[in-house]
């Protein structure tokens, strides 16, 4: 056993019980995260402007600060851009987070000197609480690699800029450093199928114990060496034995995955986000991922069905409920203040508060009403594949149909499968029936003849990578959106139909 494998377990059983500390504590640690932003925000630009100092208690807060999406908080990004100090946060920030916006283009999330530890410790608290609970650190001592994006960095009005997995790789623990792969002259070619390419060369020959990205990169990674070795990733690296994966929901790609390692490995679901690190899994034996309620983001909670009116229930996190859906707002000392990032989660525990991420809040279909949500197409895909076990799917996205060529509206679903169900026929209509029943309202628009059932419609190979290539997305953070209500994507996919 290793050094990093012997230091690593008293460090954990630290973290581990710091987190048991905070979070069977939640509202008092949330009530002293709160009183802390307060405190640190009043002197800038936008707590004068929301009346920071008159401040004392949520409801306060409430009072005085708006819920705010990237467009709205944009006049405030761009006197930081212009150079203005103390602004969200004092000072200026140590980083800007580059990312997709929707109408906004680019947008510039705020990381300060004080958000920064949110993002680093997160990661390597997820870790320990495995090592802790499972008593396995072994991994520790072997390779490791981080699927992300490049760690080349821009400037912005002074402040270094990139991607958030590039900005983060900046900050590894040097304890961690030397057995981290790939290489940064690797990790900063921008083309994802060239970089892919020198990632399996420098890592085919080594002994990988964790591989960490998101989930559709990894299956490329995999797939990759699988290709240049005619073996299973399991057999390439016999001591890989932790896969840690965020940003999407892994169910819909988890069989594909493990049938590409060929053997179990344990695995750890993190929930990063360039506005902060939201959540971990903290425990192999229980659902859902920790809520990180110390870490310098005070969480609010709007019931998703009420999102889009003009005032809207703002809860805190005593407030929250088991199985209610909700879309979740921060403040944080990033700067970011009323700020909804979204998404929508799904709480399964209180004492410790455990949460599903459920989809986005802009990510839906309701073209007739309905309403259908990311989490509810992918349960209705799941237990499908569960009754055509045969099944293996790469990607998959959904979309409305309103003016077909004949007959009446629908959903068209477009996936790329591996592994084509034996009946796809029977397929499509057991997806059918899952969203009826997930989706009283989806339901009533089948029985009422305003819908017909739901259309699937099969893609080439390569259909979902070649888009996203097509796109500039390929790769990295990106991911493709489970659901829109539009067609946008769809216009473009019907290319790649099967014909």
């Amino acid at each position: 056993m290793g050094i990093r494998s012997i230091l690593s377990k008293p460090l954990a059983a630290y973290v581990a019980k710091k987190q048991q500390a905070w979070s069977m504590q939640p509202e008092k640690s949330q009530e002293k995260m709160l009183l802390y932003l307060i405190e640190h925000g009043k002197h800038t630009q936008f707590g004068k402007d929301h009346h920071f100092k008159d401040i004392r208690t949520y409801e306060d807060f409430k009072e005085a600060v708006p819920i705010r999406d990237y467009e709205a908080l944009a006049p405030y990004i761009q006197k930081i851009l212009k150079g203005e100090l103390d602004v969200l946060w004092k000072g200026k920030p140590a980083y800007f987070a580059k990312t997709s916006g929707t109408t906004s283009g680019t947008k510039y999330i705020p990381i300060t000197k004080e958000s920064i530890p949110n993002h680093i410790n997160s990661a390597r608290d997820a870790l320990l609480s495995y090592v802790h609970e499972t008593g396995q650190s072994k991994f520790l001592d072997g390779k490791l690699i981080f699927l992300s994006g490049s760690p080349v960095l821009d400037q912005k009005a002074g402040i270094a800029t990139g991607r958030l997995s590039g900005l983060v790789n900046h900050h590894v623990p040097g304890y961690l450093r030397t057995n981290q792969l790939p290489s940064y002259t690797t990790n900063c070619i921008e083309d994802w199928e060239d970089k892919l390419d020198k990632i399996v060369d420098e890592t085919i020959t080594q002994d990988m114990t964790l591989i960490s990205g998101i989930p559709p990169w990894v299956q490329m990674y995999f797939e990759w060496i699988m290709e240049r070795t005619g073996k299973r990733v399991g057999e390439v690296f016999p001591n890989f034995s932790v896969f840690v994966y965020g940003g999407v929901n892994f169910a819909p790609y988890r069989k594909k995955i493990f049938e590409s390692i060929g053997r179990p490995v344990d695995s750890i679901e993190t929930y990063p986000a360039s506005e902060g690190f939201i959540a971990y899994q903290d425990s192999q034996a229980t659902e859902g991922l920790l809520l990180l309620l110390n870490s310098g983001i005070f969480f609010e909670f709007i019931p998703a069905d009420e999102f889009h009116n003009d005032n809207p229930t703002r809860l805190s996190i005593h407030q929250v409920e088991i199985g209610v859906n909700y879309a979740l707002i921060i403040n944080s000392n990033a700067g970011l203040w009323g700020y909804s990032i979204g998404d929508t989660v799904k709480f399964v525990s209180k004492y410790p508060h455990r949460l599903l991420v459920t989809g986005r809040i802009k990510h839906f279909i309701s073209a007739f009403g309905e309403h259908v949500i990311g989490e509810e197409v992918e349960k209705a895909m799941r237990l499908t594949c569960e009754k055509y076990p045969e099944t293996e799917i790469v990607e998959f996205t959904v979309a409305p149909q309103v003016n077909p060529e004949s007959g009446l509206p629908l959903h068209e679903w477009f996936v790329e499968f591996s592994q084509t169900p034996h009946d796809l026929e029977g397929f499509e209509k057991e997806v059918n029936l899952h969203l009826q029943n997930l989706n009283s309202y989806y339901d009533d628009l089948i029985s009422g003849n305003i819908l017909r059932n739901l259309k699937i419609i099969p893609l080439q190979n390569n259909a979902f990578r070649d888009y996203m290539k097509s796109q500039g997305k390929l790769g990295g953070q990106n991911k493709v959106p489970r659901l829109a209500n539009d067609r946008k994507i769809a216009d473009l996919l019907i290319d790649f139909a099967i014909k």
